[in-house]
């Protein structure tokens, strides 16, 4: 009881009539941001994170944080810096035993990435010294893994190489203490078209639901000579997963995410172009595969991008993305407006 009434109290029910937009900071010590997550802490609150710095790869990129109360977003905290090296797609998210991790990437570039992390015990007030991960070991990619109701976590890992993208997935059943890996996840040659001016092929940055009690499903950002968002299937808890191949949703070699609400709706958020990144969109499905788009969060020209979507316990959307590569955007959609 005491839970729910924090969450009417922080957003009560009528402020959320229609979707809500706010930027997390419209002043930071930084030129540039992306790459945002979010996560609901056990009060209500909401935590933001993403990386800021002069541009995306220089080396005075960092990981910063925004907290939302009652009073709205604080000010950006820098969490994460790696001296010299760019940080990179930060993702928060607890596991079942309460602690609220993030994990995040340091290195040049996505070619040559290792996987840090912190964690907290207190809902973010105070944080663990940060933690490399073993060669090879990488963890959530981008988006939120998922972490059944037996403690499973289920994380949507990728590599980059030169021109061959593939989706792994990273599974602990201990908590995050150790992992297994699984994959990889690769699109069969019939969905990859032809295009000498794009070498790379494959897909990346898994975002990843539960359909039923051991099948899980998979959402991946294409390279552009695929096209579409493409899907995998598990039905073994994600320890071996089916070829994936396209469904009919365009995409601009862009970031997804997905989220199954708990009426079993599937939400997907992405950039609804063959070419750009906007419009930045919303769309539902009964069944996973099939999509009908019900918001338009973005049309104007400019990048909306590498949205991060979560359902909050009062039953809405929560969602956050780049703003034009300055900002992080922050909307909430009552469960009201996604259509039935």
């Amino acid at each position: 009881m005491f839970f729910v009434l924090v969450v009417s109290a922080l957003f009560p029910r009528a402020a959320w009539a229609v979707p809500q937009y706010e930027f997390v900071f419209t002043t930071a010590p930084f030129a540039s941001a992306h790459a945002s997550t979010v996560v609901e802490l056990r009060n209500g609150d909401l935590l933001a994170a993403w990386f800021g710095g002069s541009a995306e790869g220089k080396p005075d990129v960092a990981i910063w944080s925004s907290r939302r109360t009652r009073d709205g977003w604080s000010a950006p905290v820098e969490l994460a810096r790696e001296p010299g090296v760019p940080a990179w797609n930060p993702v928060l998210f607890h596991t079942r035993d309460g602690r609220l991790w993030l994990w995040y990437k340091v290195g040049p570039g996505p070619s040559s990435w290792r996987a840090a992390r912190r964690w907290s015990d207190d809902e973010g007030a105070t944080w663990s010294p940060i933690a490399y991960l073993p060669a090879g070991l990488l963890g959530p990619i981008r988006a939120k893994p998922l972490v059944r109701d037996d403690g499973l976590v289920v994380a949507g890992s990728s590599v980059e190489s030169y021109n061959a993208w593939a989706a792994w997935i990273d599974r602990s059943a201990d908590n995050g203490a150790t992992w297994r890996v699984a994959g990889p996840v690769t699109v069969p040659a019939q969905y990859v078209h032809p295009d000498p001016a794009e070498p790379r092929v494959g897909i990346i940055q898994p975002s990843i639901i539960a359909l039923d009690a051991h099948h899980l499903r998979l959402y991946a950002r294409p390279t552009s000579r695929i096209g579409q968002v493409c899907v995998a299937d598990s039905y073994d808890d994600g320890a071996t997963w089916t070829p994936a191949h396209p469904i009919d949703v365009q995409n601009p070699n862009a970031a997804i995410d997905v989220v199954r609400l708990r009426d079993g709706r599937v939400v997907l958020v992405y950039d609804d172009s063959p070419t750009q990144r906007t419009p930045l969109a919303l769309a539902v499905s009964d069944d996973g595969l099939h999509f009908r788009r019900f918001l338009t969060v973005e049309h104007d020209p400019g990048e909306y991008s590498y949205p991060a979507l979560i359902q909050t316990a009062d039953g809405s959307l929560a969602l956050t993305y780049t703003w034009k590569r300055e900002r992080i955007r922050f909307v909430r959609v009552p469960l009201t407006d996604v259509p039935r």
